[in-house]
């Protein structure tokens, strides 16, 4: 920011989610200004007496800190829409991950589409921080800059990939060397992302998944990552299959596993961290892998919508809260709806617990705003203050889904979600209008991303180990005549 950047003023803001240094939490305003300039908060409530080059009225709206999604997939998530809704492997608990989603990925020309629909939906709701886990492709770093979201590229690579030949069986095939030189290319987009000239970019070392890479791969991510100043995340304890392939193969659960590698400390996200040994479809009573965690300082990314369509969740949110360890909270499926996920966070942890005390909804609102700056350490995201990033969102409290008005997060949380957002600011930049992405064309994407639904339902048959059709694996909610 300069002291000459224009300053605009959302006056008489109804409701303020500010942030209260002296207590150190989040407090409501009310009826008060939000001034910023350039990429800088200026002013949080009273009244900004300052010249303004812009003036919104804020008398209908509630301002509220730029949300922070520390996992997700934008390269190919939307493209499941309608075809994972209700399916997972009834062989491998339930899990979709081996036999179904390797059938179905965007080609070359849809990732593009699949991208902006992604990033439009998390725009939309509210996100202003990403944590993008995509394997690399070809004009990524551009288009997370032409999005206007502040991202982290965590290009993904790993030594093996997994496979089904039966759809009870998960089989590994291995090439190490091909891990290795992902790795180098996965460095090169990390570089590219924190040398990006817009300011908004950096990188996180992205090792794919604790059972699809060596050991040596995983120990030099971490201390490549350390020696960058950046921090790694790796998807772990995210399904049974997994967790028992660990323990076959090393005798000790994921965490154990992680923890004699040397990498199970604060510089790790875990991703989903979900089957630990004490999770009642791991079976694995005489390990120790929650108080591993709660010592070791390593965060943990909760996205709990994807899990419960499988009929698994976390055993509980809030016991891990309560425990100390860093959650954030991401999206790991459709629709990339940060609102939706924290409802969802909500209501799983009460109904694992059998208590609706068991977390309160400003917990995991911290875990989407100050949880997630906390754990990718950028101290000036995820609050309003004076002097920290101009990153918000505004949302219209006249809605029909946000009245009757008592408490306004909690009107967004458990009922409106992103359809009460309407505008979104990321450095100051205006990103969402309206409730409308600005940098993409949300309709002509989607145009795009069906047409590359319909190309991959068409590759389907070819794929599948058991040579089923798409309408086969996963069938309509009502028979659709005459698909293949």
């Amino acid at each position: 920011m300069t002291d000459a950047a224009p300053v605009t003023v959302i006056r008489n803001a109804a409701w303020i989610v500010a942030w209260d240094e002296a207590k150190g939490r989040h407090a409501y305003l009310h009826d008060g200004d939000v001034a910023f300039a350039g990429d800088r908060i200026v002013q949080v409530g009273g009244k900004y007496e300052g010249e303004a080059a812009v003036e919104l009225d804020g008398r209908d709206r509630m301002v509220a800190p730029g949300l922070v999604n520390v996992h997700s997939h934008p390269s190919s998530e939307p493209m499941n829409k309608g075809m994972l809704d209700e399916l997972g492997s009834k062989r491998l608990y339930m899990s979709s991950l081996y036999e179904f989603m390797p059938l179905f990925r965007p080609d070359p020309e849809g990732v593009q589409d699949c991208v902006k629909v992604a990033l439009s939906e998390l725009l939309m709701s509210g996100v202003t921080t990403l944590v993008d886990l995509s394997v690399p492709y070809e004009g990524w770093i551009d288009l997370l800059a032409q999005s206007g979201i502040r991202a982290y590229a965590a290009p993904m690579y790993r030594s093996a990939r997994w496979y089904t030949r039966n759809g009870y069986v998960t089989e590994y095939e291995w090439d190490e060397a091909a891990g290795e030189k992902a790795m180098e290319e996965a460095m090169a987009v990390v570089d590219a992302a924190v040398s990006h000239p817009s300011g908004r970019l950096s990188g996180i070392v992205s090792p794919s998944q604790i059972d699809t890479c060596t050991p040596e791969l995983i120990q030099a991510s971490a201390a490549e990552a350390k020696k960058r100043g950046l921090k790694m995340t790796l998807h772990a304890a995210q399904s049974v299959v997994e967790f028992h392939e660990i323990t076959r193969r090393h005798g000790m659960t994921p965490i154990e596993w992680l923890d004699s590698l040397g990498v199970l400390d604060d510089n790790l996200i875990i991703g989903h961290g979900i089957f630990l040994n004490d999770h009642a479809n791991a079976n694995w009573p005489l390990g120790n892998d929650f108080e591993r965690l709660q010592k070791s300082g390593a965060a943990v990314a909760h996205c709990p919508t994807v899990f419960q369509r499988r009929g698994i969740t976390m055993r509980t949110l809030g016991r891990y809260l309560r425990g100390g360890i860093p959650m954030g909270l991401g999206t790991d499926t459709y629709p990339h709806n940060m609102i939706e996920e924290m409802r969802n966070a909500l209501t799983n942890s009460r109904v694992m617990a059998t208590n609706v005390y068991d977390i309160r909804t400003a917990q995991v609102i911290d875990m989407a705003t100050t949880g997630g700056a906390a754990i990718l350490r950028n101290d000036q995201i995820g609050r309003l203050a004076p002097g920290l990033k101009a990153d918000l969102f505004t949302v219209d409290i006249r809605h029909r889904a946000m009245r009757p008005v008592r408490d306004p997060l909690s009107s967004l949380v458990y009922v409106a979600a992103e359809r009460a957002v309407r505008d979104v600011y990321v450095d100051g930049r205006q990103v969402v209008k309206d409730g409308d992405c600005v940098a993409f064309d949300l309709d002509k994407a989607l145009d795009g991303l069906e047409a590359a639904q319909r190309r991959a339902e068409a590759m389907f048959r070819q794929l599948d180990f058991a040579g089923r059709s798409h309408a086969e694996a996963a069938p309509y909610v009502y028979a659709n005549e005459g698909a293949e």
